[in-house]
């Protein structure tokens, strides 16, 4: 009778299951178009108004908030004035230059190349400021600015025209007596009809129409997912396109054509009393068929008790030893864990991967697909089968304290949640013929990638994103100070940075877990040579300060460009960290800032630079004593942002020609106290003769 009721109980269930099924909410969410601002119908890749962001792409979200909306690109906002969904092209137009050519903030226009491109309808726009006075007479486009109480002289010019090719060098050398300058695009069909007799009126108008750029986010995954009937959208989770489906979301396309949606309006409009009665008898169906279900499970848990009992106990043998023993018994949780690790799909919340999953994943470990070598193991490009893309670390050693090691760490990891953090996936298990890492895949390389790498002409690493990038890794690091754990291998190779150039510190599964009542660990120095702090490879001592220090040795990195470690220089600047603090003794900043951030001619480059220059040098003392901890680090960063975006006027430093000599007094930097470096620092930074203008 029983079995029946059963039976009868699944067959309400299935049987009714149609009639409350629905569409899937993000399907209908991101099947909606949205206003905003002035612009109608805006769909994927965009988000923003009530229009979720899982409908859009990271990248492309709108403020909706005034008549025109506005998109931040690069830590910019622009206004946007148009949209094409079938050229997938945007209209935007700088904000900074809505009312007059004098903003308060000098900066070029930077695009991010794996999302946004200019079109060929392109012009490039270059404005001249702080120029000599008067103007050559063949320049007729001169204007004057009143930028944080300087006045400055200043000239646009149209570049790339031959009809405007500079080749007076009378011209040429007027320009480059001016201080500064700030390129970006425009529409050509704009600029060509005020050539002839350019005004300062006609040129804002023209450069106000904005300028075109199209957008790249995964266009043609999304064409697929919407020919099979789909809808567009983004999993942050996975960080990763999604096609969402009136039944479930699917990686590239929906399995089969959904149903029309008012097909589904009209399923989901049946009578009152059909949708009470089928739901009515689904959740008694339901709570029967669970109630016989415990019971049969009750009976059959209780039966293997009894039969358990019946078992014989070991007793000892004539030697005085077990006859049997019952694992489970004597060590529970060893057992749980095997049989979790072996036979489940988690561990401590991350999936457990079969080794064969992943070697298929990155084509049996295809050199041609490595990421990077670290000092603990190679990290591959992978491709599940689902489509997700990973990347995945595997490990050199694989014995047993290594084993034991890399559980503890997967512990230690999957507790670990911060944005600045890579995510961990997943793992093999310990029994698997080797130890495998899975993490989330970051697309847009490495900090020193962009620095001196393989991308390091891209001028996309302003000082505003290079700065963000020290904020967001200390903020990591603060993190896992905050968590007990130190990274012990902080170095630009090891900060990733995704299509946003957001920060994901990486590599820090293999750091050492920091007892709470410790004031240190003794431990064989670990590191990569250029980053390693001085006292831990002395004194075999680690501490949360070896990670500040490898963080100052990174900021000399983001301001100078430079490597940490560099044979081909001289042999008493080969390492970064002993460069950088004797041009800073040595008056010689500006010698090693990178020359693309502008630091001699722009005055809040120029401050923002020292003060960077200043916490480096903090973090860089061979005391650990002396340095500060990763908390002051983030605060002395913010404040830096702060003070000199939202800065009136900033003090100009003269470094290299500073008659008061830096950190004059001092006979070595051990022998400060860290408030007396800061004190120094700026007390001969800031003694110039005069305010430098543009």
């Amino acid at each position: 009778m029983s079995w029946l009721i059963l039976l009868l109980t699944i067959a309400l269930v299935c049987g009714s299951a149609p009639v409350f099924a629905a569409d899937d909410e993000r399907y209908l969410n991101c099947m909606k178009s949205f206003d905003c601002g002035n612009i109608k119908g805006v769909g994927y890749p965009f988000s923003g108004s009530d229009r979720p962001d899982y409908c859009g792409y990271p990248g492309f979200e709108l403020g909706c908030s005034n008549q025109f909306p506005e998109i931040t690109i690069m830590r910019s906002t622009y206004k946007l004035l148009g949209i094409n969904n079938r050229s997938r092209t945007l209209n935007v137009s700088r904000t900074d230059y809505t009312e007059n050519l004098c903003p308060t903030l000098l900066s070029n226009t930077s695009l991010n190349p794996n999302l946004l491109s200019s079109t060929s309808d392109h012009a490039e726009v270059t404005l001249y400021y702080g120029c000599p006075s008067p103007s050559p007479p063949a320049l007729s486009s001169q204007f004057t600015c009143n930028i944080n109480d300087t006045v400055m002289v200043g000239n646009f010019i149209t570049v790339n025209f031959s009809v405007l090719s500079i080749t007076d060098p009378s011209l040429i050398s007027y320009l480059t007596t001016c201080n500064n300058s700030v390129k970006f695009p425009a529409h050509q069909s704009a600029i060509v009809p005020i050539l002839v007799s350019p005004n300062v009126s006609e040129f804002l108008e023209a450069i106000n129409q904005g300028f075109e750029l199209e957008w790249s986010a995964n266009d043609s995954l999304c064409d697929t997912c919407e020919s099979s009937g789909g809808q567009c959208g983004y999993n942050k989770t996975t960080t990763a396109f999604t096609c969402y489906c009136a039944g479930q979301p699917q990686d590239f396309e929906c399995s089969s054509s959904p149903q029309a949606p008012s097909q589904s309006t009209k399923k989901s409009r049946n009578s009152a009393l059909e949708i009470g009665l089928s739901s009515a008898g689904a959740v008694i169906g339901a709570f029967v068929g669970f109630w016989i279900l415990a019971f049969i499970q009750r009976r059959r848990r209780k039966a293997a008790l009894e039969k358990t009992e019946e078992l014989p106990i070991a007793t000892p043998s004539s030697k005085g030893l077990a006859t049997s023993t019952n694992l489970s018994q004597t060590t529970p949780s060893l057992t749980s864990l095997k049989s979790d690790i072996d036979k489940g799909s988690t561990y401590f919340g991350v999936r457990v991967f079969s080794y064969d999953e992943l070697e298929e994943a990155t084509n049996f470990f295809d050199s041609s697909r490595e990421l990077g070598d670290g000092g603990f193991g190679i990290v591959y490009y992978g491709v599940l089968r689902d489509g997700h893309e990973v990347a995945v670390k595997r490990l050199y050693e694989n014995n047993m304290k290594r084993t034991e090691q890399f559980m503890n760490e997967i512990e230690i990891l999957a507790h670990l949640q911060h944005r600045n953090l890579v995510k961990l996936h997943g793992c093999t298990s310990r029994h698997s013929r080797e130890l495998l890492l899975v993490y989330e895949y970051i697309p847009n390389g490495t900090v020193a990638d962009h620095l001196h790498g393989r991308q390091s002409n891209s001028g996309l690493l302003t000082l505003p994103v290079r700065l963000s990038i020290a904020i967001e890794t200390a903020s990591a690091l603060v993190y896992l100070h905050a968590s007990d754990v130190i990274h012990r291998d902080v170095k630009t190779n090891n900060i990733l940075l995704d299509n946003d150039f957001c920060v994901k510190v990486a590599d820090f599964g293999l750091s050492r877990l920091f007892p709470t009542n410790a004031t240190h660990l003794t431990t064989a120095p670990q590191g990569t040579p250029g980053y390693v702090d001085p006292e831990y490879y002395q004194c075999y001592q680690l501490t949360d300060k070896s990670d500040v220090y490898s963080f100052g040795v990174v900021l000399i990195e983001l301001i100078s460009a430079l490597q940490a470690v560099d044979t081909n220089r001289r042999r008493h600047d080969i390492n970064l960290s002993n460069m950088a603090v004797n041009m800073i003794q040595n008056h010689a900043l500006n010698e090693l800032v990178d020359p693309f951030l502008g630091f001699d001619k722009d005055f809040v480059v120029r401050r923002m630079v020292t003060s960077v220059a200043e916490l480096a040098f903090r973090c860089l003392q061979k005391q650990r004593e002396m340095r500060p901890t990763m908390e002051e680090v983030l605060e002395i960063l913010k404040r830096i942002e702060k003070e000199n975006y939202g800065a009136e006027k900033a003090d100009v430093l003269d470094i290299s020609e500073d008659d008061v000599g830096l950190l004059k007094h001092a006979s070595s930097p051990l022998q400060l106290s860290a408030d007396s470096i800061s004190d120094q620092f700026w007390e001969s930074s800031s003694s110039t003769k005069t305010p430098h203008s543009y």
